[in-house]
């Protein structure tokens, strides 16, 4: 008979704690909504969200510069922020490989068609972004901070990014496409002969 309450009472326990995992994963699920919310504001605002972004990679690369350390850290960066580089310079479908699908305009005459990127603008600000977060954070704790010398890192990551662009550079003189689209396209309907303007009627 005793030992019903004993298990009424590790019931009542449980129910407690599946409580409190719930209050959490509603917490989580509300926070990631407003987190969310806030993002898909900031979208069409492209200026505004890449001179916020400035603004943290100056603020990063001064904290580095007093602290004189996390180069690692900063070499990590630039081998991620180079990645994300040629995704956002690549198109979707790799011409090299899409022989039968459709393929990128290569004359005056062929339809026109935007350029759709591997690396959307949007996702290229939101993860450099990140990086950057990620990595002004790490300069607190000293952990991070490896001794290591700084001139051989930065050498290497410049032959990197040189080889990396050069490739990518021949891929886009190869297969004839710009990453860029300057504008938008305007049509222009057939424009009136003098005959139907002057036979208008006038007010």
């Amino acid at each position: 008979m005793e030992a019903t309450p004993a298990v009424s009472g590790g019931n009542g326990a449980a129910d407690e704690v599946s409580q409190a995992e719930t209050a959490i994963l509603r917490l989580k699920l509300a926070v990631w909504q407003q987190f969310q919310h806030v993002l898909d504001k900031t979208t069409p605002h492209v200026l505004r969200r890449w001179i916020g972004f400035s603004v943290l990679a100056f603020l990063y690369v001064i904290r580095v510069y007093f602290l004189q350390g996390f180069y690692v850290v900063s070499y990590a960066l630039g081998i991620y922020i180079l990645n994300l580089l040629i995704g956002f310079l690549s198109p979707q479908e790799d011409p090299a490989l899409a022989a039968d699908g459709p393929s990128l305009p290569t004359r005056a005459s062929d339809e026109f068609r935007p350029f759709v990127r591997r690396l959307p603008e949007f996702k290229f600000w939101y993860s450099i972004t990140k990086a950057f977060c990620l990595a002004f954070v790490m300069t607190f704790f000293s952990a991070f901070d490896i001794p290591v010398f700084w001139p051989i890192l930065l050498f290497y990551w410049v032959v990197l990014f040189t080889l990396t662009m050069r490739k990518q550079i021949s891929h886009m003189i190869k297969y004839r496409y710009v990453p860029f689209t300057f504008g938008k396209q305007h049509y222009q309907g057939k424009k009136p002969s003098a005959e139907e303007s002057t036979s208008l009627p006038v007010d």
